[in-house]
């Protein structure tokens, strides 16, 4: 086989492991990491928002059918989702050996033909991932999710940020992720979506791995198991720490709680289901939507802002204009008023000045006081 052969078959099949946060998708990630032919890259998170962004891409660029370079090229939608997504594995297998654990080990030389990828947050877009890895494989990990909310509630002790902000923010999240890891088994079926439990996991380590191992069609490794000798990423919830989940919606409470009874009881489904694909498929595309006509609902916000700054102008102008208008008026009502008080007050003057110059006393004091003309004379 050829080395480009051999590139296509290595880049067309990486591993997403997903699963709601807290769940153990790290130290899944770093036990398959271990593998001779698997190398774990740092949690991603950008390319499911990639994915919704080519989708919107494509609607552009075949919004006119023929007149359209897409529609006129007769290139199809999964046709550019797959070449994106070969381009990125492409990149990624050749800075493989960039990465920090691959520098200055023996790990370096090795072949390491598929990459492992643990972004809790790609438990919500692995249809898109799917559009741009269509041979890529699911590893969904499960948790009870009193153990995960406990978990996430801790974990700012260990790490110094908040994973949620509130208890019921914590029961949101494990629904939303778990569904959606549900959903995408029931749409793909047990050869695209493989689930095991973080109890089986932690308990049986070697059995749970040597079914990872050959869901993904690669030998067991011994040194797989290395990574589960000690505590990795744990947030270290201590024994008596308890949930207090008493302004938490009930009927959030008993939808968690039914949810973790029938994964734990139950198993996953047999094959694909064409009503979940065609769920997931709507979910997808609702998702592209509301992303593609977020930019002209921010533009009518932008504009609707704008008309209320002007108008907001204009009327402080006014209100500046009534004000001093106001002020105007103030000093001459002050004026009105106080020249009728001047007046009395000069009024009371003369009056008192007149009645003083009648009083005999005062005229005889006034006379034996020189005044301006004697004196001068």
């Amino acid at each position: 086989m050829t080395q480009s052969g051999e590139m296509q078959k290595v880049t067309s099949r990486p591993i997403f492991v997903v699963g709601s946060p807290r769940s153990g998708t790290s130290i899944l990630t770093w036990c398959l990491g271990q593998h001779p032919n698997i190398f774990p890259v740092p949690e991603s998170s950008w390319m499911g928002d990639f994915a919704i962004n080519i989708a919107i891409a494509y609607q552009i660029g075949a919004a006119r059918g023929e007149r359209s370079m897409l529609s006129a090229m007769d290139i199809r939608e999964d046709e550019l989702f797959a070449l994106f997504g070969q381009s990125i594995n492409d990149l990624i297998m050749r800075h493989r050996k960039d990465l920090p654990w691959f520098k200055g080990t023996s790990t370096a030389s090795e072949p390491k033909g598929r990459c492992v990828d643990g972004t809790p947050e790609y438990s919500l877009h692995i249809c898109g991932l799917r559009k741009l890895f269509p041979e890529a494989l699911f590893i969904h990990i499960f948790r009870d999710v009193t153990s995960v909310v406990r978990s996430m509630l801790h974990f700012h002790h260990v790490s110094g940020q908040s994973l949620v902000a509130n208890v019921h923010e914590a029961y949101s999240y494990w629904l939303r992720t778990v569904s959606r890891c549900l959903l995408a088994e029931r749409a793909y079926g047990p050869n695209v979506v493989f689930r095991i439990r973080h109890s089986d996991l932690v308990g049986a380590p070697e059995a749970t791995l040597r079914s990872v191992f050959h869901f993904l069609s690669e030998p067991f490794a011994p040194e797989c198991l290395e990574p589960l000798a000690q505590r990795i990423n744990s947030s270290n919830v201590p024994p008596d720490f308890e949930i207090d989940d008493r302004e938490v919606d009930p009927s959030l409470i008993e939808q968690v709680r039914r949810l973790c009874r029938e994964v734990e009881e139950g198993s996953q489904p047999l094959e694909a289901s064409a009503a979940a694909i065609e769920e997931i498929e709507s979910a997808f595309d609702e998702r592209v939507q509301f992303m593609a006509n977020l930019p002209k609902e921010n533009q009518r916000i932008t504009a609707r802002a704008a008309r209320l700054a002007t108008e907001v102008k204009k009327k402080s102008a006014i209100i500046q204009r009534l004000r001093a208008s106001r002020r105007h008026s103030n000093w001459f009502r002050y004026l009105f008023r106080a020249l009728p008080k001047a007046f009395q007050r000069r009024k009371k003057i003369k009056e008192t000045h007149s009645k003083q110059m009648d009083d005999p006393a005062v005229s005889l004091t006034n006379s034996n006081q020189p005044n301006d003309i004697d004196w001068k004379t």
